[in-house]
């Protein structure tokens, strides 16, 4: 394969190293660019543009491949709890039974169970504050609270479960629920979002599993919004926790995370205006109209989403067993069904994407809609960790990209 690309620039010929990934993806490396030619690149949102060697997670968006660590999803989610995922993402290799154990352990020791002052912080925000933006302000909070000897990564991954869950209980009105020892890591979530006063939360190991697989599924996508963002504040050797929170309110975002969120938004807007399901399919392939079929498409997928196949199967498999008759689950099955075989989304390869699947299991389990991306940030959580890990590690360089300033020129106050 050629190591080299050159570039005739105004008839002087530049030479520039090519970078080749494990999976044979090319890059050519422009980081002597502007020295050597004044020039640099203009890439708005960096679709050609990498940022970093990464060895964490690989797309292949035409092929439909997802790995973790070199591991199919497909086998990932088969086969692995999101606690052994996690430490997947962070070691490098899944653990073995030791390893898993003294890693549950370390989670299980590092807990808000005591800590009053968070409860009273929570308590103290705004009723109709967004628990995104309680969670990322929170996430800053719990660098000031952690215990000397306490591993952040630990810490993080123990924590943030018990914040999301104070922060639903608390905006209802409930009274908060500890972390219990004896529970696995996402039945613990689920205890701490809809235990009773008088008894813990009943555990239907198909709604357990599915949440597990949705933690899985949302663990790590190599460079995506949140991701850069957390690891521009690393390569600023901003703290971990900061970091952490600057990728919270990334995801936030309505074409980020908050997507799942604006799919139950959209079938209940639609099932409020009559249900009927050719006339918005109609609606979003007339280009001006702005109406914009949720949860339908990705940036780097042009062929199925492999998490949103396993999803499908997921949500199909909770809302089958456990009998789920909600009008909002079935106008979805069946505004999947009518796109799927639309020859405009199939030539514009407009497949359902996780965020589609993702909002309907949240609404099957019980989780209000203005939870779902918080649900989404548990699962990323992992990942996030691993790639601010990663640059530290790698001493990666200060990011700052340039620009083409397009302003006025130079002018004189009057």
């Amino acid at each position: 394969m050629c190591s080299i690309v050159n570039f005739n620039m105004n008839g002087v010929v530049k030479t520039f190293p090519v970078v080749y990934g494990t999976l044979h993806e090319k890059a050519i490396n422009i980081s002597t660019l502007r020295e050597q030619t004044g020039y640099i690149t203009l890439d708005p949102g960096f679709k050609n543009t990498g940022i970093a060697k990464s060895s964490i997670s690989f797309v292949d968006g035409e092929r439909g491949i997802l790995l973790y660590r070199g591991y199919p999803i497909e086998q990932i989610i088969q086969k692995c709890t999101f606690l052994e995922t996690s430490y997947l993402l962070l070691n490098g290799e899944l653990p073995n039974d030791n390893q898993l154990d003294h890693f549950s352990e370390m989670i299980n020791q590092c807990n808000l169970n005591n800590n009053t002052k968070i409860l009273q912080i929570c308590k103290n925000y705004p009723i109709n504050s967004h628990p995104m933006g309680i969670l990322s302000s929170l996430s800053c909070i719990l660098e000031f609270m952690q215990e000397e000897n306490n591993n952040n990564y630990i810490h993080l991954l123990a924590t943030l479960p018990i914040l999301a869950a104070l922060i639903y209980r608390t905006k209802n009105g409930l009274f908060p629920v500890k972390y219990d020892n004896n529970l696995c890591y996402t039945s613990n979530i689920l205890n701490m979002f809809f235990a009773k006063k008088t008894n813990n939360y009943q555990q239907n190991p198909i709604i357990v599993d599915a949440l597990d697989k949705l933690l899985i599924l949302h663990a790590d996508h190599e460079q995506n919004c949140s991701t850069t963002t957390v690891r521009l504040l690393s390569s600023a050797h901003v703290s971990i926790y900061a970091s952490i929170s600057a990728g919270i309110s990334a995801l936030w975002g309505r074409l980020h995370g908050g997507a799942n969120q604006a799919v139950i938004e959209m079938l209940e807007n639609i099932l409020q205006n009559g249900g009927n399901i050719h006339k918005w399919i109609e609606k979003a392939k007339n280009k001006k109209d702005p109406f914009r079929l949720m949860g339908f498409g990705h940036r780097i997928y042009k062929n199925f989403d492999p998490r949103a196949i396993i999803i499908k199967q997921v949500a199909e498999n909770i809302i089958n067993k456990l009998k789920f008759n909600n009008p909002i689950l079935k106008l979805a099955k069946e505004l999947e069904e009518v796109a799927i075989h639309d020859s405009y989304f199939i030539e514009k390869k407009l497949y359902p994407n996780i965020d589609f699947y993702s909002g309907i299991i949240y609404k099957a389990i019980g989780i209000p809609k203005d939870m779902f991306t918080v649900m989404f940030a548990l699962g990323r959580l992992p990942g996030w960790i691993a790639h601010w890990k990663e640059m530290r590690l790698n001493n990666e360089p200060l990011v700052r990209p340039r620009q083409i300033y397009v302003g006025y020129r130079k002018r004189n106050i009057v």
